[in-house]
């Protein structure tokens, strides 16, 4: 194409259904849901605010992308009251000063705490908010769902239980069995415990059931940072996420906590795969959502929920006999509403907005 031929920037920024859009989301499920939307995003002036973690580190490289400080609501019902308060305050202002620079004409979020004040902002200076409520939440609303729900001008729930709770919100239920040949695996564990926080009980356990001889498969696990290392174990701290992604499509077995994003990820490769939920009353994370949603897939026949060394040597010995099964999350129907959502807002937008200088991020 000539130099005549090529659009102004300015152009390009009125072009048709260009929207300034955020997607927002803290680490793990929530940010990989917003990834499943790419047919979405990627066709306009995007950017994604997420936490500083493996994944997100993954998504910078390839995105633009900022960080906001991690930090939730349940941080004080653990007893960091101030930590939460600290955190916060940062995040207050660190999101205003991101939503003022970037004016985002769309978000879309699917929660969690830490991008509620990016989340914010962007309603307070006019932006459209979608809030899609987090696939973990089945039987109850997330802390993150009711208060973002007077912020959004359209409200998306996962699960029949929650459409009930909302009556008045979108429902789309993205969980798909596939009927999917499982490729030739290799006699590999990959223990995981997600791309937040380090969670030293799953690790312990898979340890303590190797030391029993329960585990006769190679064992690579993933403690993340500050994590412990048991001592005869392959460990690291963090891995990039398609390096993850290569190692579900060799790993036979996996082991991970009981967070979406994980258990997903590993069903879609066809694993076995054995939840370690963190837990509420052992300190381990801010509510039971893992819980519900580790039990919610083991009667579904698509994964296996242990708790210590000896059911996880159970589960391992239940993979023998046990038949494969591939899932996943199929957005067509949650992208199509969105897709509706941008034609609605650039059509509003249509011959009001000025052209805005092209900036370097």
């Amino acid at each position: 194409m000539s130099a005549a031929a090529e659009p102004h920037a300015n152009d390009r920024a009125l072009a048709p259904k260009r929207l300034r859009i955020c997607m927002a989301a803290s680490g793990g499920g929530h940010l990989r849901q917003l990834l499943d939307l790419r047919s979405l995003w990627s066709a306009h002036d995007y950017f994604f605010v997420t936490e500083d973690t493996a994944l997100g580190q993954s998504l910078r490289e390839e995105h633009p992308t900022y960080f906001v400080p991690h930090f939730a609501l349940g941080q004080a019902k653990l007893g960091a009251p101030l930590k939460m308060a600290w955190r916060a305050f940062i995040s207050f202002f660190k999101s205003a000063a991101l939503i003022l620079r970037k004016r985002p004409q769309l978000v879309i979020t699917t929660g969690a705490g830490a991008v509620f004040f990016t989340v914010l902002w962007a309603r307070i200076l006019g932006a459209h908010v979608v809030v899609v409520e987090s696939f973990a939440r089945f039987d109850h609303p997330s802390v993150f769902g009711r208060m973002t729900k007077p912020l959004a001008q359209d409200f998306v729930v996962q699960s029949a239980a929650l459409a009930a709770h909302y009556p008045e919100a979108q429902f789309f239920d993205p969980f798909r069995i596939l009927d999917t040949k499982v490729g030739a695996k290799q006699p590999l564990m990959f223990a995981t415990v997600g791309a937040v926080l380090p969670f030293d009980r799953l690790v312990n356990i898979v340890a303590e059931a190797h030391a029993g001889g329960a585990i006769s498969d190679r064992i690579l696990v993933q403690t993340g940072v500050g994590g412990v290392r048991p001592p005869g174990l392959e460990v690291v701290e963090t891995l990039p996420f398609e390096e993850v992604k290569a190692l579900l499509r060799d790993a036979s077995i996996v082991v991970c906590h009981g967070g979406t994003g994980s258990l997903i990820t590993a069903l879609r490769e066809g694993c076995h795969v054995i939840a370690v939920p963190r837990l509420f009353r052992l300190g381990e994370v801010y509510d039971d959502h893992q819980l519900e949603i580790s039990e919610a897939f083991e009667k579904r026949g698509l994964v296996q929920v242990a708790n210590t060394a000896e059911e996880l040597a159970a589960a391992v010995r239940a993979t023998r006999d046990r038949a494969r099964v591939v899932a996943t999350t199929e957005p067509t129907g949650l992208t199509q509403f969105l897709e509706s959502v941008v034609e609605r807002i650039a059509s509003s937008h249509a011959g009001t907005e000025r052209p805005r200088p092209a900036t370097a991020d």
